[in-house]
């Protein structure tokens, strides 16, 4: 699939269709430590979102469109490394709140893609407050098991699988290895650069495309799991049984 074929952006508005959903990768612009670009997030949200079209058309036999991604984010916490562009909880919210309204004038159901975890707090409110107006309108995580906090094994295979000319391998360093439980005190108080001068949270020097590739199969999966079998939880993430994944979500 190439995004041509569901890019909204691609469109006139008479090739509409009627009431189709509308996927939106919601990413980030922000430091990914000295080896990887600053649009991973946007990068792996938009490439979750077009296989995630792809499939929910297949299957529907209904057309899915994606949507221009939201490229930037709540990135407070990475602000002292050069290159963060970060428009903070309170203008994504609102950002996410008018983008909603005016899909939903033309639009069927909005799913929202979330690569980022400093987002979180703002999509879920956000989704709330679309959902208390009555908007059709969800938002999931990109999630795999297994994977680090940020710019470590996870991110950086998936990188090399998707736009293995934007890294920088021979620059990738392990960086603090950490559970997030255990670092979230510095973080919160001094931002990723308290826990790790390189901005890499997790070990990168060991990543592979072919590991990238399965990732983002399972992204995918669990995508497509949560858009056909899934709830809107209480904080607006669509979710399966009332799991929990956002703690899974890269940094």
């Amino acid at each position: 699939m190439t995004l041509t074929q569901h890019g909204l952006g691609d469109l006139t508005w008479p090739d509409i269709p009627d009431k189709p959903m509308v996927i939106v990768p919601v990413g980030s612009t922000e430091q990914h430590g000295p080896h990887l670009p600053l649009d991973t997030d946007t990068v792996i949200a938009t490439a979750v979102t077009a296989a995630v079209a792809d499939a929910v058309s297949l299957r529907t036999r209904e057309r899915v469109l994606v949507a221009p991604a939201i490229s930037y984010g709540s990135s407070g916490e990475h602000q002292s490394f050069a290159g963060t562009a970060s428009i903070g909880f309170v203008a994504l919210r609102f950002l996410v709140v008018e983008l909603v309204r005016s899909l939903s004038a033309w639009a069927g159901r909005v799913v929202l893609i979330n690569a980022h975890g400093g987002n979180v707090a703002a999509l879920s409110a956000a989704v709330r407050q679309l959902t208390a107006e009555n908007h059709d309108v969800a938002w999931l995580p990109c999630v795999t098991e297994g994977g680090d906090l940020h710019a470590g094994r996870m991110e950086t295979s998936l990188m090399l699988h998707l736009r293995p000319d934007a890294v920088r391998p021979e620059r990738a360093v392990a960086g603090d290895m950490r559970p997030l439980a255990d670092i979230l005190p510095a973080l919160k108080a001094g931002g990723v650069r308290a826990v790790s001068p390189s901005g890499v949270l997790g070990d990168p020097t060991c990543a592979t495309a072919a590991e990238g590739q399965r990732s983002l199969e399972r992204m995918v999966e669990d995508a497509l799991r949560r858009i056909s079998q899934g709830a809107v939880h209480h904080d607006g993430m669509l979710s399966v049984d009332g799991e929990r994944a956002t703690e899974r979500i890269p940094a």
